[in-house]
This record gives structure tokens, sequence and C-alpha cells, in this order.
């Protein structure tokens, strides 16, 4: 016997599945007093929620926390892939349209950290036209960790282990950062730009 799942009933069990993954987190502060919103992309599944499932869970379980004051968003980029975390262009933008006018502007100041090339690219051009002017010029790039720790308390913010990691494989291969070489790991010290090996990465938002 097939069981029906109500819209409602679907709903809850996806934002339920959002806060298992601690995809959305408010922790810590920047060094300017304000609340961070945490959100890892390599956590968002976005094969399998709704729209409607994330606005209603940022609209009842993560603004209200916000308290209508200035805050920051820590987005972490890290590993991100395409066709596991990237929602579409068009999710994308009702996600942005349905924030409330007032939480866009409390927004102060959005910290993207490993962007990587082709989402420098993707937000050059797409995101020009999916986001206001506004929230184009809070956007702060960040390649490297100790960048971030200039802008955030550092003691009150904790990273999963695999953005430590990739931000030490920066160090070693700082041309993967721009999409030059494959991110798949090898040796350290080996050849790397000029290596046949070496590739250019095609993941689109990575």
């Amino acid at each position: 016997m097939c069981t029906v799942v109500s819209d409602s009933e679907q709903q809850e069990q996806e934002q339920r599945h959002i806060e298992k993954l601690q995809v959305f987190k408010i922790q810590g502060r920047d060094k300017r007093g304000r609340k961070i919103l945490q959100v890892i992309g390599k956590y968002f599944p976005a094969r399998i929620l709704s729209v409607d499932a994330v606005n209603r869970y940022l609209e009842e379980r993560v603004f209200p926390k916000l308290e209508k004051r200035p805050f920051s968003v820590l987005y972490i980029h890290t590993d991100v892939e395409r066709g596991e975390n990237f929602p579409g262009i068009s999710a994308l933008r009702s996600i942005y349209d349905a924030v409330p006018v007032n939480v866009k502007n409390n927004l102060e100041a959005v910290y993207f950290v490993h962007p990587g090339l082709q989402a420098r690219l993707f937000l050059a051009t797409f995101g020009r036209l999916m986001f206001s002017g506004g929230f184009y010029g809070k956007l702060k790039y960040v390649s490297r960790l100790d960048y971030l720790w200039e802008h955030v308390r550092r003691s009150e913010v904790e990273l999963p282990d695999f953005v430590h990691d990739h931000d030490e494989d920066l160090e070693y291969r700082p041309m993967m950062d721009y999409g030059l070489e494959s991110d798949h790991p090898r040796v350290y010290g080996a050849p790397s730009v000029d290596s046949p090996v070496a590739m250019y990465s095609m993941r689109c938002i990575s």
C-alpha cells in the first residue's frame, strides 16, 4: 500500500534534513560585533530539497535568531559540486527574492570562502543580474582562511575539517585556487602548472 505524503509533511521532512546537516548555522561574530550566519555549501542537498522548504526554514528558524540587527554571512564554498550542492540559478533567485527586505538591509557583509575561478566568473556575470547591486557590493572573496581571521573572530567560529584541509592544499598548490590545475590528490612538490597532468578544472561552480 502506497503512503501519500502531503506537501506540508514533505516540507517538514526537508526542514528536519536541513537542520540535521547544519547547512545554516548562526555562530560567532565578526570583528565589528555582528552575528554571523554560517552557510556550508557542501552540506546543501540541492538534489532533494525544494525551494519552498528552504525559504520556510530560513523564515522560521534562521531569520528570527538574527534579532533584526546587522549581521554578516560566512559562506563556505569549499568542495561544492554543481550536480550535488548547487541548486541552480532559478532556485537561487527564488530564495534571494523571498528574503524579507529588512533582513536584506541588515546584511552588511558576505565572506565568500574558497571561491575559485568559476564561482567568481559566475557571480561577475549572472550574479549581477540575480542580486541587487547593494548585495554584490557587500561580497568579499576570501581565498585563504588566514585572510578570513582578519575579519572574523577566530575563537568563535568552528569550521569543518575539510575546509582546513583544502586551505592547506592551496598553500602547496596556489594555482588550484584559480582553476588552473587539477584538484585531485597527488604528491605535493610534484610539477603542477607545467606538468602534463595539470588541467583546467571544469567544475561549473567550484
